[in-house]
């Protein structure tokens, strides 16, 4: 491997890895947004010129003091240096190190102000905390990419006009921000489960996640929602090497070897599901418990569909979104006896919803259903319209191999496999 392509790969992984703990100490040192991402921007474009003359043994700490020198030189010439010279000194005089172990939850924090608007605040964390570019964002989020550029734009402005703390909120707080942080970091990890690109999964993304979570814990261990959300990442994450074949196919959760579950994840996501259901019933406590009846039936098609359906009825009085909808009708769909053509009714109804126009699950869920309908033609177009839309190529191949097949064999081929919706 050429020098080149060496450091080309070491900062690649650092980027994914790194990028928000650098980002997160440089803004503790400027308290400035803006400022902040640019210099770690430069740090990373610093590290492409010299790393070629010798990668250091820990090239994120390289990063980190780099970008917060650069942030010092760009302050210093400043003219407005004087104002801010006693926060680098409060700063600095609290800690000698670059980085603290709480940095990137101050910074979700500090996005997730209640002062900036809901949907800044998420994507604002999106695009700082993980790096994603703004067309990532868009993705997660499932908007526009200019859409989502102006929702970052404003949320760093409304910050530097209030001057919103860099910090984590006091106790009393806490509360008020606890459900769109929750909402952050399980949007973290769902960009990187199902990720934009030619991988299924993103683990610097998935990681980073589960990190937050049990920073989360720690910061709130009597809340019962973040013991909820982290057990339910630890149960995803359980299922991580049985979703992908030996040959890097996708396998949908109706076919998976759950053999291959980690056992430990798995014990400590359903402890922590249970513990948090035992305490409240919040959204993620539910989302906590499907996964939970998921993890625990023997056999897919053993799993409790009718209790599945009552836990999305719950979670849709609390949390009345259209991929719950979505995910409610999937898991109608699969209780025996049920009426198909009333699923695929309450599923032409979510067609007309915004925020599923270019949801891949939607279509995808309607081609299984109409299969079992014995309606192909419109199945085969509803594959079209998934494979159109999912911007994962993992998904896009298994979509298309669901989609020759279908028009290779027909029906009948399908009827004795297992009913499948979304994969996981």
């Amino acid at each position: 491997m050429s020098e080149a392509v060496e450091v080309t790969r070491v900062l690649d992984r650092a980027h994914r890895e790194c990028w928000s703990t650098v980002l997160a100490s440089v803004v503790r040192l400027t308290r400035d947004l803006d400022l902040a991402e640019d210099c770690t921007q430069d740090a990373f474009v610093q590290a492409l010129r010299t790393w070629p003359d010798g990668i250091p043994g820990n090239p994120g700490g390289w990063l980190t003091t780099v970008a917060r020198r650069l942030a010092l030189d760009r302050l210093r010439r400043e003219t407005n240096l004087r104002r801010k010279l006693p926060l680098l000194v409060e700063e600095l005089g609290d800690t000698g190190d670059t980085q603290q172990p709480t940095d990137p939850l101050r910074l979700v924090f500090t996005c997730c102000h209640p002062a900036l608007a809901r949907d800044s605040q998420v994507a604002l964390t999106l695009r700082l905390i993980c790096g994603l570019t703004t067309r990532e964002v868009a993705a997660v989020l499932l908007i526009g990419e200019a859409t989502a550029a102006a929702r970052i734009t404003r949320a760093k402005k409304k910050i530097a006009a209030a001057g919103i703390p860099y910090r984590i909120p006091a106790d009393r707080e806490l509360p008020a921000r606890l459900d769109v942080v929750l909402t952050v970091v399980h949007l973290v990890y769902t960009a990187g489960h199902v990720a934009a690109g030619p991988e299924l999964t993103r683990t610097d993304l998935t990681g980073r996640a589960v990190e937050l979570a049990r920073l989360l814990v720690r910061l709130m261990p009597d809340e019962p929602e973040p013991q909820a959300l982290l057990g339910l990442l630890l149960m995803t994450e359980a299922r991580g090497d049985a979703r992908v074949s030996a040959d890097g196919e996708l396998v949908l959760l109706a076919d998976q070897d759950r053999s291959r579950w980690d056992p430990q994840l798995m014990a400590e996501g359903v402890s922590r599901a249970t513990s948090a259901l035992q305490r409240g019933h919040g959204r993620f406590a539910l989302q906590a418990a499907v996964a939970g009846l998921h993890m625990t039936a023997p056999s897919w098609e053993q799993t409790d569909w009718q209790q599945l359906v009552r836990m999305y009825d719950a979670m849709l009085v609390s949390w009345p979104t259209p991929i719950v909808a979505l995910n409610r009708a999937a898991a109608h769909s699969l209780v025996p006896g049920a009426d198909l053509t009333a699923v695929l009714t309450e599923l032409d109804a979510l067609a007309d919803e915004p925020a599923l126009a270019a949801y891949a699950y939607l279509p995808a869920t309607r081609a299984d259903v109409l299969i079992r309908m014995g309606r192909t033609t419109e199945a085969a177009e509803a594959y079209r319209q998934a494979v159109r839309l999912t911007a994962n190529e993992t998904e896009r191949r298994f979509l298309t191999k669901r989609l020759n097949a279908l028009q290779a064999r027909g029906a009948q081929s399908w009827s004795a496999s297992p009913a499948s919706r979304r994969p996981r």
